[in-house]
């Protein structure tokens, strides 16, 4: 695990607008709040040791087996497990993505190629198209897959073949980033060997009693995806529009920029001390300069905020 990730709201005493986190910052989860209230007693006892009734849910939406689903504690869960089931596989990490996939394969090198592929990509937004080879094993991380447009992997196919697997991300998906809740699609042979390692009650009752409610009843003010999308290249067009400031083209509702008259950590701190603005520092990811920094949209009186923000800062600095 590596320290630095987005959302270190925990970091800071009064943050009002948070762009750090790859989600939309403002879904309406009350009705998910009302359900789990009424639902505490479930913490007096063990959840699941496998959260079977969830993976049951799942499977008959998606129109698989559920011998080809795994639910995890988290998308990044799924990724150590992985890294360990496959320990005799040689890593192959294509950079700059989340920093999680070379952190659970350190320990571990073989002939066999494991790939990782986020898609679209954690920073730079890029979604891409895919192919496989048959000697290697891949790993798709499709978390952000409900923010984009672009063509994405189907589960009713992969789970037919012998080397892919696809990662999900209910965390992104819902919104719910404090209740750890991911899962995994591939052929049942590849999932009996992920169970095999993974421990028991991993997956805690609020978080699997919240999963089955979010698949039942969804977030009702998600923004549809046109609309989403749309408010995402307006941000980028008037960030691009900054002197100081480069943006990187995206395929989803993040984007990764530069800011070239200071780093990035500087930034950071001047928006979040002086504007109660949260971004994230980009500059731990592999591959990147100390100068680049990632932000998500959010809504467009708070995309306004950000933009008029860092054109203040850069005119003084």
């Amino acid at each position: 695990m590596i320290k630095g990730h987005g959302d270190d709201l925990y970091l800071y005493d009064d943050i009002r607008v948070n762009f750090s986190s790859n989600i939309f910052s403002h879904a309406d989860l009350s009705g998910l709040k009302r359900h789990l209230a009424s639902r505490l007693d479930v913490i007096a006892s063990y959840p699941e040791p496998e959260p079977y009734s969830l993976e049951r849910m799942l499977a008959d939406q998606l129109h698989i087996d559920d011998r080809c689903i795994m639910v995890t504690n988290g998308a990044t869960e799924a990724i150590y497990l992985i890294a360990q089931a496959f320990n005799h596989c040689h890593p192959v990490v294509h950079e700059p993505t989340f920093a999680e996939y070379a952190s659970a394969c350190s320990h571990i090198q073989g002939t066999t190629e494991l790939h990782f592929i986020c898609n679209p990509n954690n920073p730079t937004g890029k979604a891409c198209q895919l192919s496989f080879c048959n000697d290697a094993i891949y790993v798709v991380d499709q978390a952000y897959e409900n923010y984009t447009l672009q063509p994405m992997l189907n589960d009713a196919d992969t789970v037919q073949t012998h080397n892919v697997i696809l990662l999900h991300s209910m965390t992104k998906r819902f919104c719910i980033p404090g209740l750890r809740l991911g899962y995994v699609t591939a052929h049942p042979d590849i999932i009996g060997r992920l169970r095999q390692y993974r421990q028991p009650w991993s997956v805690n009752a609020l978080a699997i009693e919240a999963g089955k409610y979010l698949l039942t009843h969804g977030i009702p003010n998600f923004p549809d995806i046109h609309h989403y999308l749309a408010e995402t290249q307006r941000l980028w067009k008037r960030l691009y529009a900054i002197d100081g400031i480069e943006m990187l083209p995206t395929d989803t509702t993040f984007m990764l920029g530069t800011v070239s008259r200071m780093t990035a950590s500087q930034l950071k701190e001047l928006l979040a001390h002086r504007y109660h603005i949260l971004i994230r520092d980009a500059s731990n990811f592999n591959g990147l300069s100390p100068h680049h920094f990632r932000v998500a949209t959010q809504t467009p009186e708070e995309n306004d905020m950000l933009v008029d923000a860092i054109q203040n800062i850069l005119k003084t600095s």
